[in-house]
């Protein structure tokens, strides 16, 4: 075993180095702890729907479509009818929901996020109304993409 003396000049750190490299770790700790929260598509989608769910209990159908990606590619599935882009199922969701005592309480129950890759998820849920004269309910199966805005809506399954 090799025992060197213990002088002033060993004790002192190298200053150059410790000036570089601490800073240079926590910038490294907080990018890993901001990407392990931003980057989980779980809690954002989770998000996106909470913020539907708020939007609509205020009477927000245009907030309500923040949800959907913004594209002529969005479709949308109910009953025997298939509506396709963002425009046409706003415009579908105003007709069908012109009025506050139409639109009722929302709330989503039964969610289920299945990421299937980085770049899709199917959601699956249940979703009823609550109005005063009926409550009307029923089930959900949702496609999510990333897009610039975030995880939105693609396709949109609901009976």
């Amino acid at each position: 075993m090799l025992l060197l003396p213990l002088t002033a000049k060993t004790l002192q750190p190298n200053i150059p180095m410790t000036k570089f490299f601490l800073p240079l770790l926590a910038l490294a700790i907080f990018s890993f702890a901001h990407a392990s929260k931003a980057s989980d598509p779980s809690a954002e989608i989770r998000a996106v729907l909470d913020a539907q769910v708020a939007a609509w209990n205020r009477g927000d159908i245009d907030g309500f479509m923040n949800g959907y990606v913004r594209s002529d590619k969005l479709e949308f599935v109910s009953g025997t009818k298939i509506t396709r882009g963002w425009q046409t199922v706003r415009d579908r969701y105003h007709r069908k929901y012109d009025s506050r005592s139409k639109m009722g309480t929302l709330t989503f129950t039964d969610i289920k996020v299945n990421l299937l890759s980085a770049n899709n998820a199917v959601v699956t849920g249940r979703w009823s109304l609550r109005r005063k004269t009926d409550q009307p309910h029923g089930t959900f199966a949702l496609t999510f993409k990333p897009t610039p805005a975030g995880w939105r809506i693609v396709h949109d399954q609901t009976d």
